[in-house]
């Protein structure tokens, strides 16, 4: 497979101001495999050490933080190399070794000529907890589902990912490339971009093994939930990553806790559902009050959406067969077209450093599944599953802010047009939505 992730990762490693690493992603995203890949091709060496498999190796970090003596016991135990400038050195499964993760500020300060990466299972969790933590002596790199791109990838079809790569007008996609597109998008939403489901139909073209797997990460998932240290928790976490697609189902999608459990309080299950988003198992949308900047500042708190790390597991959680894929746009509609707006909201959160919101007014209802905020502007974003593509919030929405609306973006299953400032992205090209929205702000200037 081909992660694009690995060109930020050979920057890091070219960096004249280059910290230790720390890469953060949900469990079996590929963490581990990503480094191990990049030490292969940029390296003359790699050493790997894991503390979950090895756990003696912690005690050389507890009794000193001289980088130089840990390095020392850790190649006199294991018996690898490690060489200055040469060698990646891997620390994995960090997220239960607070020591580790402390003697990164003696790596950058003291032992900066050696290459450092880092990665944990549940490491966002691991850090929200008190504890000493380097601040501003380490780098962190988010790795995410793959992208549709990198399915395409993974799958060789290299053409359509050339083609989505030369595009440079908002004009018509032909239809040689829109339909085996469209269809291999279809595909993407049932292995979703965790890279084992990805391997099964890449390489057995097996629909069942792709279940069996997606299957397996959610049951690895659940009992993650039991490491919660607070053992009460474990329940409520279940009935909050189980109640997802049936949140997601109702048409205003508003995150409600008592679709978790009847009578559910905010305030009991708050500290359940911060702790899936802390693991990214989750993503978690505010609704934004206007869009003024920094869009941040206008969160209502209250008001939220939650949608998975991952449409393929989403589509196995909501227990959609992949029978639908041959059903038309079945898998585009399902359940109010949660599953379109999963896969986009992955795309967008891959390409734009704010956190996407949305907006919504209850009286009467209007809703914009996404604002994005891109440099100063904020850009409003409906997503539609098929091609009744009738864009009624995003008109209201311009209405009530004509001066902050330089483009209202549609995805949908229509083909890419500039209609004066809609510009309709197929769903396809949801990787490439911050190209697109460049190329016809600069096609609206002429």
């Amino acid at each position: 497979m081909e992660r694009l992730v690995l060109n930020k990762l050979l920057e890091w490693k070219n960096s004249e101001f280059r910290k230790p690493l720390l890469l953060k992603g949900v469990r079996q995203v590929g963490k581990t495999w990503i480094l191990k890949e990049f030490g292969k091709r940029y390296y003359k060496n790699t050493a790997y050490f894991n503390f979950d498999e090895s756990p003696e190796y912690k005690q050389f970090f507890e009794t000193t933080k001289d980088v130089k003596r840990i390095l020392d016991n850790l190649i006199m135990a294991s018996g690898q190399d490690i060489e200055k400038n040469n060698t990646l050195i891997i620390f994995d499964e960090i997220q239960d070794c607070p020591n580790v993760i402390n003697s990164l500020k003696y790596f950058c300060e003291n032992a900066p000529e050696y290459h450092l990466a880092c990665a944990g299972s549940l490491l966002g969790v691991a850090l929200a907890k008190p504890s000493s933590f380097p601040v501003g002596k380490v780098i962190f790199l988010q790795i995410n589902p793959m992208s549709f791109t990198e399915f395409l990838m993974a799958n060789n079809d290299l053409n359509l990912v050339n083609f989505m790569d030369s595009i440079d007008e908002i004009t018509p996609i032909a239809d040689a490339f829109f339909n085996p597109l469209y269809e291999k998008l279809k595909m993407y939403f049932v292995t979703g971009g965790m890279p084992e489901s990805v391997l099964m139909w890449t390489e057995n073209k097996k629909v069942q093994k792709i279940q069996e797997a997606l299957s397996n990460i959610l049951q690895s998932y659940e009992a993650d939930f039991g490491k919660h240290p607070n053992v009460n928790e474990f329940p409520k976490i279940t009935l909050i990553f189980k109640s997802i697609p049936s949140q997601l189902a109702k048409e205003n999608k508003k995150f409600l806790f008592k679709v978790v459990k009847e009578g559910a309080r905010a305030r009991e299950y708050e500290d359940a559902l911060q702790w899936l988003v802390n693991g990214q198992l989750v993503h978690k949308i505010y609704r934004c009050n206007k869009p003024n900047l920094p869009i941040a500042a206008y969160d209502d708190l209250s008001a939220f959406k939650i949608y998975l790390s991952d449409v393929g597991l989403l589509r196995r959680l909501s227990q959609l067969d992949p029978s639908a894929f041959i059903e038309g746009n079945r898998l585009f509609t399902e359940f109010k077209g949660a599953l379109s707006e999963n896969y986009v909201l992955q795309a967008l959160v891959n390409q734009f450093e704010v956190t996407p919101r949305y907006w919504s007014q209850n009286n009467p209802p209007y809703e914009v599944d996404f604002l994005i905020q891109r440099a100063n502007d904020i850009f409003p974003i409906e997503v539609k599953a098929d091609t009744n593509t009738k864009a009624t919030s995003l008109k209201k929405y311009k209405e009530l802010f004509k001066e902050q609306t330089k483009l209202r973006v549609r995805f949908s299953l229509d083909n890419l047009r500039l209609d004066e400032d809609m510009l309709n992205i197929p769903l396809f090209l949801a990787d490439k939505a911050d190209k697109l929205i460049s190329l016809a702000l600069k096609q609206r200037q002429l």
